[in-house]
């Protein structure tokens, strides 16, 4: 049997996935960098026994990079699926990181899929292929960093099963770097005392605040022997700001808890 993603569940949100799946519903997570949305459903395709095709959306993703396309190859035309096509046609999950991100037009495309009709028309090729049971759809994204531009459409949201991630609290945070990285359990609570200092603090601006993927990294980073300080600089301040003096104001919370 193959081994199960490490993922520390928060809630009841393992039950609801399933729940969703065996209804044939589509999923949408939404919550900030880094809480673990992806890995879930890494764990949960495992755990599922299904394969997973993953796409990472962005400004130029388009529909027929979901879709497929046409191509030129030995003298000859030929049409070559994309990853949404692939899970349709074999099933699986389909999971489209940061959707909003994506071009508009591929709502064309999600719409059916995720409403009682489960259909992927592939206007290029003439057909309408029908989701099997063993097929789910589901996307992410950020509420909190998205603008008024790129906020999902109430048409588009309404159609998904939704399930909201945070931060987690203190034990569950540290529970994660112990499964994740093995470090001691003294780094672990460090870790997440500055993770919760950095969140907290009102008068830095930054655009996106300590995850606690960067808290694994920097946990990471100290099992391995790498100082304390330099791990944090590296994994947590470097990662959040660009602005020097920023930074400074950052580290004098890993200096708090690590020392100068």
């Amino acid at each position: 049997m193959t081994e199960l993603p490490f993922y520390q569940a928060a809630g009841n949100e393992i039950a609801l996935f399933e729940h969703a799946f065996r209804n044939r519903l589509p999923m949408l997570i939404k919550g900030p960098t880094g809480v673990g949305k992806t890995r879930f459903v890494a764990h949960m395709a495992a755990r599922l026994g299904l394969p997973l095709y993953t796409v990472a959306c962005h400004d130029d993703l388009t529909a027929g990079d979901l879709v497929g396309r046409h191509l030129i190859g030995d003298g000859a035309t030929y049409w070559s699926d994309g990853p949404m096509t692939r899970a349709v046609r074999e099933g699986g999950i389909c999971y489209l990181d940061e959707v909003v991100e994506a071009r508009k037009d591929t709502t064309v495309v999600i719409h059916p899929l995720a409403d009682h009709r489960r259909t992927l028309p592939i206007d290029r090729t003439g057909e309408v292929l029908h989701a099997p049971d063993n097929f789910m759809l589901v996307v992410s994204y950020n509420p909190g960093y998205q603008n008024f531009m790129k906020g999902m459409k109430p048409s588009t949201r309404q159609r998904f099963v939704s399930l909201r991630f945070d931060f987690p609290d203190a034990a569950r945070e540290i529970a994660v770097l112990l499964g994740e990285t093995g470090c001691t359990e003294m780094v672990a609570k460090q870790l997440v005392s500055i993770g919760r200092s950095l969140r907290a603090l009102k008068d830095v601006d930054l655009e996106e605040v300590a995850s606690t993927r960067l808290l694994v990294y920097a946990a990471i980073l100290i099992r391995d022997g790498l100082d304390p300080v330099e791990a944090c600089r590296a994994a947590l301040v470097e990662s959040l700001t660009d602005d020097i003096e920023v930074a400074a104001a950052l580290m004098e919370v890993v200096f708090a808890t690590f020392g100068q």
